[in-house]
């Protein structure tokens, strides 16, 4: 499936056949070796909510939530009668809710958590300024003036993924442009990946909060991303003490079955995935 420009993996999971979901994530996420895709997404049956959506990174490692994953998880219980066209979904940073819309599903997100508006952070290229907000997982937000799209993110979204004062874990690094009080651009540099994605669900909720919580945007705004496709982003926000504070976010985007499968036992045979993402001097495993 594929959503905002993220692709993923969805296996239907609720027998809980499969156990080790970091180990096929590696094997099955690697490109032009295997399916290839940004993340794994296993679909599973919840005490909690309609049904669980356990989320797994390329690299095998487990996020609390994906926004992207979790519009395409909500479509694919939809498609497969395991829910409701509207549903609760299980993720390990909280439940939340989903309606679907022909091959666009909308979530409503809890409000944002630990937003700190000014986090200056020193890199080897000089100190950047920006913002630091929690949405399921860390985000950084950043702006950038001129041609977001020209830009090379890579180095500066390097350097500030793996920035010490955003330790032990890190976190996404969103570059922003302000097209208009109704209008944002947004690239992510995602971990997980260790790359830029055509677009990171959560990010465009991150990005958009903070341009709405420093009086960059209006409540409602649509959001374009790398991939060329756009986002409708609604927040209820407050004003406390002077301050805003965002209440709830509502975030709508595509969510689309580009095919289905039945894997083979070659999907994750015959490469050493570790080893074509961190080649060595000792060679693959044979």
């Amino acid at each position: 499936m594929a959503g905002g420009g993220n692709d993923f993996v969805v296996i239907d999971n609720r027998a809980r056949g499969l156990v080790d979901g970091a180990a096929l994530a590696r094997r099955i996420c690697t490109r032009r070796l295997s399916v290839g895709a940004d993340g794994l997404i296993l679909v599973e049956g919840s005490a909690k909510a309609t049904v669980r959506m356990v989320y797994f990174n390329s690299d095998g490692s487990r996020a609390d939530f994906c926004a992207n994953g979790t519009r395409c998880a909500a479509r694919f219980a939809f498609l497969n009668v395991m829910a409701p066209r509207r549903m609760t979904i299980e993720t390990d940073a909280g439940v939340v809710g989903a309606e679907i819309q022909e091959s666009s599903v909308s979530l409503t997100l809890p409000a944002p958590k630990g937003f700190q508006a000014e986090t200056p952070l020193e890199t080897p290229g000089g100190t950047v300024a920006g913002s630091y907000i929690v949405v399921g997982v860390p985000h950084y937000v950043t702006y950038v003036l001129g041609n977001l799209w020209s830009r090379d993110i890579d180095s500066v979204g390097r350097a500030l993924r793996h920035h010490a004062s955003l330790a032990p874990d890190g976190a996404n690094v969103n570059f922003v442009s302000v097209a208009s009080p109704s209008e944002i651009r947004v690239r992510t540099y995602e971990r997980g990946v260790e790359a830029e994605t055509l677009s990171c669900g959560s990010g465009v909720v991150a990005s958009s909060c903070v341009s709405a919580l420093t009086g960059k945007v209006d409540r409602t705004i649509s959001v374009l991303t790398r991939s060329g496709i756009r986002y409708l982003v609604e927040m209820e926000i407050d004003e406390i003490g002077g301050e805003r504070q965002v209440r709830q976010v509502r975030l709508t985007g595509d969510a689309r079955l580009v095919y289905k499968s039945q894997l083979t036992a070659e999907t994750i045979e015959g490469f050493d995935a570790d080893w074509v993402r961190n080649p060595t001097s000792d060679g693959p495993r044979p």
